[in-house]
């Protein structure tokens, strides 16, 4: 909200730089964004008056005139002008750029020639002076501008515009008179409040009023003005105070409910009377009711929005906007004039359903005083009466009893201000505060105040209010400081703990970077990556590809990938950790999982070898660096299975303690085309609980004796896996095997075509003695015969 320094201190004016005044407000919770003059910086113009115009002898468009006001105008000798505008006539005044003058922009205004006449300055619009949007012609001022006085002095232009941001609770503050009380409570100043003094009916016209939502609309206040001349012109010194707020005029009945409305922070609206039909009714829109706005936006209204409507239907979104049908325009004579209350929930959200945020609907959504409204009639019938004249009718008021309009009290206890603030204050200064904002004292007893509400504070409901407005005022720079002490324990250290940090490390070391992306997933991709979950959809979506929950974080990776492929960037590695939602058995089972994903070459370009892709052993290679960290890696098997997304041949499934805790595999090549990628990928997915615990390290002698290895080349059937290979040599070797390695797998010219080579490494040694022989040959003949024992398997 903006509002004008001088403008605030006719209301109240502490001794204070603007500086101060700005710093104060902030510090009582009523922040400053911006300080910016209100005018541009110009030079030289005074108020001037045309007292003669002649056309120019030799230009159709430019006029000779005769302006009072220039250098010679204690002389009474007025100066010669040159002007082109369409409006230049005798007797108005207008902005007079006398010569040395400087126009924004840094324009000097010098003597000049102009087809043979000569012109001594210039006459100016508005625009040429940065003071509004008007360019068509002269700025008339105010037909009492006093001639010769300095534009700037005239208009009060030396003045600041204060730019306030509220917090939605203090609606209290978005006006003139909030932000003035405000700063009177602060200075311990009384408020040079206006003199609003109720205007005499002169009418008995009325126009019935009925609250068909009284839930939402309990006072509606109106009153007639007949015989209206809205053709006069809004005076100057309203338009320039609407200028400074951000506010264009229109005409003075429009002007005078918007002053009104940031004078006083009642939002307020003229009908044309003579377009409404028989009565007001306040009631909620049905369904298929429609309304044309005043800004031109047609709009259909949902059922239960509060609309003003008369006997043919809406004329106004209540509280937000008004419609055309019934505007105030020129030809418009007699006006009904609004100001109503609605409760905030009523209003609250219902402009930005129909994209729409105006003045009325900001202050009315947080709340406005509700016993603002035959105050705010009073004020806005007076200022446009003494415009445009007219005859006023008797205040309609209709009202209903609602829990908003009661009074309201909270009770204060002494010994909680100490508890809460960290300090006492005295009882009197206590009671000072809290009646300066505007509260009464109800009662009072043995350390306990009860304090009545304004009807302008909906902030004020319980005791922690009232601390906080004691220490507001009071001063938060003022609260002492005390240093917090307190008994610190430190937190059980747990050794065998794995933190994801440890995890991300490991994959960003092996080239992988983090993605982060949303928990909501096209239904289409869900599918895809997951057809056995029904997904939980969202009620209300951010957009139709983001309707359901993920049920695995691939769907996030494949995405990413998609975009870094779309912009060829073709070599991808990426990991995500975050949570999964699961449907189970009507409720959705969230599990914290961590998900990789690599795709394109497997080296950064370089002059090597830049041929060479990723394939279902890298993702693998990259799933058991992960592994490693818990240094339990035969806890963990990896076991062939199929999964939907997976290619069903490259595919496995993680086995963890007897659980399948995660899927490893290569992108299922329908999935790959469904999604148009031109390149294999590769992924994982692993429950995060199965990696961060570790087995804690434990300290085992190293044998000075030499290591013994032995290899063995076995043929064994191909669909025979290697780690139930492993664990039978394993078992076989006994505890003089100390490492054993798969260093070769064959299938090929000389080898049945159902049939495959491993080569296997056992590396043997004891811990107090070097092995014999025999030893040795003992070992190696029992593994190879449980080899042969239990898989058939052949010497090479």
């Amino acid at each position: 909200m903006k509002i004008s320094e001088n403008w605030l201190r006719e209301w109240v004016n502490p001794e204070l730089t603007t500086r101060e005044l700005a710093e104060q407000i902030t510090m009582a919770g009523l922040e400053v964004d911006a300080i910016e003059p209100v005018a541009g910086v110009f030079s030289g113009v005074i108020v001037g008056e045309i007292l003669s115009v002649e056309p120019h002898p030799d230009a159709d468009k430019l006029r000779v005139c005769q302006v009072a006001g220039g250098a010679d105008f204690n002389d009474n000798k007025p100066v010669q002008v040159v002007c082109g505008a369409a409006n230049a006539r005798e007797g108005i005044k207008v902005p007079f750029a006398t010569v040395g003058a400087v126009l924004p922009g840094d324009f000097n205004i010098s003597q000049a020639k102009l087809r043979g006449q000569e012109s001594f300055g210039m006459l100016c619009a508005q625009t040429e002076l940065k003071l509004g949007d008007d360019g068509d012609g002269l700025w008339e001022l105010d037909s009492d501008a006093p001639v010769g006085t300095d534009l700037r002095d005239y208009l009060q232009l030396n003045d600041k515009c204060i730019e306030v941001d509220l917090t939605p609770n203090r609606s209290d503050c978005l006006s003139v008179k909030g932000v003035a009380r405000e700063v009177g409570v602060l200075n311990k100043l009384n408020l040079n409040t206006p003199d609003i003094a109720p205007v005499a009916a002169t009418i008995a016209d009325s126009f019935p009023i009925d609250l068909k939502a009284p839930a939402s609309c309990p006072r509606y206040v109106g009153r007639i003005i007949r015989d209206l001349d809205l053709s006069q012109p809004s005076p100057l010194w309203m338009k320039e105070r609407l200028r400074r707020a951000g506010i264009g005029s229109k005409d003075i009945a429009v002007d005078t409910t918007n002053y009104v409305l940031l004078e006083l922070g009642q939002p307020m609206h003229a009908f044309d009377l003579d377009k409404l039909a028989n009565s007001i009714r306040v009631r909620e829109a049905e369904q298929g009711e429609s309304l044309a706005l005043l800004n031109g936006q047609d709009v259909e209204l949902d059922k239960g929005t509060l609309v003003i409507a008369d006997q043919q239907g809406p004329v106004a979104i209540a509280g937000i906007m008004g419609g055309i049908a019934s505007a105030v325009g020129p030809a418009t004579t007699n006006i009904l004039l609004e100001s109503a209350f609605f409760v905030p929930t009523a209003i609250a959200g219902r402009a930005r359903s129909y994209g729409l945020h105006t003045d009325s609907s900001h202050r009315f959504e947080r709340g406005v005083d509700y016993q603002l409204q035959e105050h705010a009639i009073e004020r806005a019938t007076k200022l446009i009466t003494d415009v445009a004249g007219g005859k006023v009718g008797p205040v309609l008021v209709e009202e209903v009893e609602h829990e908003l309009l009661s009074e309201r009290t909270v009770t204060l206890n002494k010994e909680h201000i100490e508890k809460g603030l960290g300090f006492s204050l005295p009882d009197e200064e206590v009671i000072d505060i809290l009646t300066r904002l505007g509260l009464s004292l109800k009662s009072q007893q043995q350390g306990t105040w009860v304090f009545g509400i304004p009807s302008y504070r909906f902030d004020i409901a319980i005791e922690a209010d009232l601390l906080e407005e004691l220490a507001r005022v009071y001063g938060y720079n003022r609260l002492p400081t005390t240093s917090i002490t307190m008994e610190m324990t430190l937190p059980e250290h747990q050794e065998t703990a794995i933190g994801l940090d440890a995890i991300r490390h490991t994959l960003v070391s092996r080239d992988f970077q983090e993605s982060i992306s949303y928990s909501f997933v096209d239904p289409k991709i869900q599918q895809l990556f997951d057809p056995e979950f029904e997904p939980v959809a969202l009620q209300n979506p951010i957009s139709a590809d983001m309707g359901v929950m993920r049920t695995s974080l691939w769907q996030g990776l494949v995405g990413s990938l998609l975009h870094n492929v779309n912009r060829q960037q073709s070599r991808v590695r990426l990991f995500e950790t975050g949570l999964r939602f699961v449907p189970n058995q009507g409720r959705v089972k969230q599990e914290p999982m961590i998900a990789g994903l690599i795709s394109g070459a497997r080296q950064r370009e370089n002059w090597l070898d830049q041929t060479d892709v990723v394939d279902f052993y890298d993702i693998k290679g990259d799933l058991e660096a992960l592994i490693a960290l818990t240094s339990k890696p035969g806890e963990f098997r990896f076991v062939a299975a199929v999964h939907p997304a997976l290619h069903p041949g490259q595919s496995a499934a993680i086995h963890h303690q007897g659980s399948v805790v995660g899927f490893v595999g290569t992108m299922h090549p329908q999935v790959q085309k469904a999604l148009g990628l031109s390149q294999a990928a590769f992924l994982f997915e692993i429950q995060q609980n199965s990696l961060l615990n570790a087995k804690l390290p434990v300290y085992k002698p190293l044998s000075r004796f030499p290591e013994v290895r032995r290899d063995l080349a076995v043929i064994v059937d191909q669909k025979l896996a290697v780690s139930e290979l492993e664990a039978t040599v394993k078992k076989a070797a006994g505890n003089l095997l100390i490492k054993l390695k798969v260093f070769d797998v064959y299938m090929g010219k000389g080898i049945d075509s159902q049939r495959k080579s491993i080569a296997l490494g056992l590396t043997f040694q004891h811990l107090s003695r070097t092995l014999t022989d025999n030893e040795i040959a003992a070992a190696v003949d029992s593994v190879i015969s449980a080899l042969k024992r239990e898989f058939d398997a052949d010497l090479r």
